[in-house]
């Protein structure tokens, strides 16, 4: 059974700093990319980050390059998102989620629960 479990979200100000995790089981973990999503209130689903284990490629959402990092560790099979200098547009439920490379936010098959993430101006 796939497993996606985040944690490290909360509340921060405007300027701060989060890191999300996402521990991961009952896949091969290397084989896949992994990363996040988010969805803000009244808001569609949205890519964050990606990262495909086997290469260590990485992509972002324009409004996050720059300030976000993603990174695994295949050891662990978790993945990571730093969040630094922080928005309060960037408040939502951040979810984990496997192929997240798919075509289509439709076609991902497994999710976390979500975690939400504040950032008060």
């Amino acid at each position: 059974e796939v497993q996606l479990v985040e944690s490290g979200g909360g509340l921060v100000e405007a300027g701060g700093s989060l890191r999300l995790s996402c521990a991961t089981s009952g896949f091969p973990f290397a084989h896949y990319s992994i990363g996040w999503l988010r969805q803000a209130p009244g808001k569609e689903r949205e890519r964050v980050s990606c990262i495909t284990n086997h290469d260590g490629y990485t992509s972002y959402a324009d409004s996050v390059k720059g300030r976000f990092t993603i990174s695994s560790d295949n050891a662990k099979n978790t993945v990571y998102l730093q969040m630094n200098s922080l928005k309060p547009e960037d408040t939502a439920v951040y979810y984990c989620a496997v192929d997240c490379s798919s075509p289509l936010i439709q076609g991902i098959e497994h999710w976390g629960r979500g975690i939400l993430v504040t950032v008060s101006s």
